[in-house]
């Protein structure tokens, strides 16, 4: 009887350093599988908030399918000389109730900043609801895990 609960202990010990924490589920790699402009993000963890970093998109590129195009459209003049691959433009979302919010997203195409919330729907399936004004105007568009 002894051993049957030393395992369970071991087990439970064991299995504790392994699980994430709720709200901590959203990190990792999602690929859109909507929408007409195909996305690559990578989800982290910043300060207790969430941010995503453009890893690629269907329209990152210019025409030789090489080189990723500038932030032209950057309200920041600074920013505009960048390239749009590897910036980070998901930024602040918020972990409460089960949902993200409170996030913002910046469109490198047109160089505009929506609010944005974001809800697991399963571990592998995301969604992100785009909006300027309010949520119900806004856009949302689904991604599944890669990684």
């Amino acid at each position: 009887m002894r051993k049957i609960i030393l395992a369970i202990i071991i087990l439970v010990i064991g299995l504790t350093g392994f699980t994430q924490q709720p709200a901590d589920k959203i990190i990792g790699q999602w690929e859109s599988i909507d929408g007409e402009v195909k996305l690559k993000f990578e989800i982290f963890k910043q300060d207790g908030k969430y941010f995503g970093k453009l890893l690629w998109a269907s329209n990152m590129f210019e025409i030789d399918s090489k080189i990723p195009k500038k932030d032209n459209n950057n309200p920041n003049k600074s920013l505009r000389d960048r390239s749009r691959q590897g910036i980070v433009n998901i930024t602040n979302l918020k972990f409460e109730k089960g949902e993200y919010s409170g996030g913002k997203l910046y469109n490198p195409e047109d160089g505009d900043i929506y609010s944005l919330n974001a809800k697991l729907r399963t571990e592998n399936e995301l969604h992100f609801r785009g909006y300027l004004g309010i949520s119900l105007l806004g856009k949302t568009m689904k991604f599944k895990r890669i990684q």
